[in-house]
């Protein structure tokens, strides 16, 4: 499904505690698909508890770099989501990109569960 030269990195966050998010999973997560060397979103899932929530997020993601894009994401985010969780996206998008800086950097990224 996804090529060679892909790579997953997931972004956490915490959501707010009214939220189903928090209820049903205990925090945020992007899970992103990435081209390695470029940076760019082949695609991305969510720990939405709507399905249409995740497939809605995912088309703001989807075909933008995780490197470049980081303004044109958060607008996006920002007018276009009104969700409880609209903080917690912002805060995993940066949070995956910080791993993926540090993994086209050569730096293990420790993995916590």
């Amino acid at each position: 499904m996804f090529g060679p030269n892909t790579i997953c990195i997931v972004g956490d966050a915490k959501s707010p505690q009214n939220d189903a998010v928090t209820h049903q999973y205990g925090r945020f997560s992007i899970c992103f698909v990435v081209d390695k060397d470029s940076g760019n979103i082949i695609t991305c899932s969510s720990t939405f508890a709507i399905s249409l929530t995740n497939d809605f997020i995912t088309t703001i993601f989807s075909n933008k770099s995780l490197t470049t894009d980081s303004e044109i994401i958060r607008a996006e985010v920002e007018n276009r989501y009104f969700g409880a969780s609209q903080k917690a996206i912002i805060v995993a998008f940066k949070d995956a990109q910080k791993k993926y800086n540090s993994i086209k950097k050569g730096i293990h990224v420790q993995v916590t569960e």
